[in-house]
């Protein structure tokens, strides 16, 4: 997949760069549902909800049962997102499914909440949420360049968490800008289930918090940390373990 930049500027009619960046494909068919379904997207109150249940389903890859869409949400290639039963899509989310070679890049199990302007973004990378997680409000979750953000069921994100898989850049020459240098690899961010991060807390790739964990409020992971441990600062160190252990 082309770089947003590259793909919006480069050579081709506006209609074939909006289908490749915005749809994932140029059916027509696609295109004309795509757009009235965004028609639906603004509508506010019970009339709004109901309109989007009815159609909005087909947009992507898979809908699960019961599944509701709040106004203002914003998807990009949503045939690219699978969601399970009783999704819930609050006002203002983006989900941008954007990727090259995958079918699905974005998985929503069952019973997820994404609350109020949650961005979940996929650059050539996926997402996956367990069952029953929720989402706070202005929570980004972005996965580029094969490394993937996956988070276990009966997750807690926090307001204004950031998970990011693949978000440093190589920085090595000195003779081309650092944005040509590429995405580092590493490995992208695993939460096992239950794990619980506070409000406004980073977690950087390479980072595994193990089951039961916690991240407290404002706290920078830079490392892994073991199950059922609690973390606190920036950057987080482990200062007790659920267990009672030292």
């Amino acid at each position: 997949m082309k770089k947003t930049h590259a793909a919006i500027t480069g050579k081709g009619s506006p209609l074939s760069k909006y289908q490749d960046v915005i749809i994932g494909n140029r059916s027509l068919f696609s295109f004309l549902y795509y757009e009235w379904c965004q028609l639906l997207g603004p509508i506010p109150g019970a009339l709004g909800m109901i309109l989007r249940k009815l159609f909005w389903p087909a947009l992507f890859a898979s809908c699960g049962k019961g599944c509701m869409f709040a106004a203002g949400i914003v998807l990009r290639q949503p045939g690219k997102i699978h969601l399970g039963d009783a999704v819930v899509l609050s006002e203002g989310c983006i989900l941008d499914g954007r990727h090259g070679t995958e079918s699905v890049s974005i998985r929503l199990g069952n019973n997820v909440i994404l609350s109020n302007d949650v961005m979940i973004s996929c650059k050539n990378g996926t997402v996956t949420l367990g069952n029953n997680c929720g989402v706070n409000s202005r929570s980004i979750i972005q996965s580029t360049n094969n490394c993937p953000v996956v988070i276990g069921p009966d997750c807690i994100i926090g307001q204004q968490c950031f998970l990011v898989g693949g978000g440093s850049y190589h920085y090595d020459r000195l003779d081309i800008p650092i944005r040509e240098q590429g995405i580092r690899a590493d490995g992208g961010v695993q939460l096992e289930e239950d794990v619980w991060l506070g409000g406004n807390v980073t977690v950087l790739g390479g980072v595994k918090m193990g089951k039961g964990s916690m991240a407290g409020a404002g706290a920078l992971m830079t490392r892994s940390v073991a199950a059922y441990t609690i973390s606190l600062g920036t950057p987080a160190r482990v200062v007790k373990n659920r267990k009672g252990k030292a």
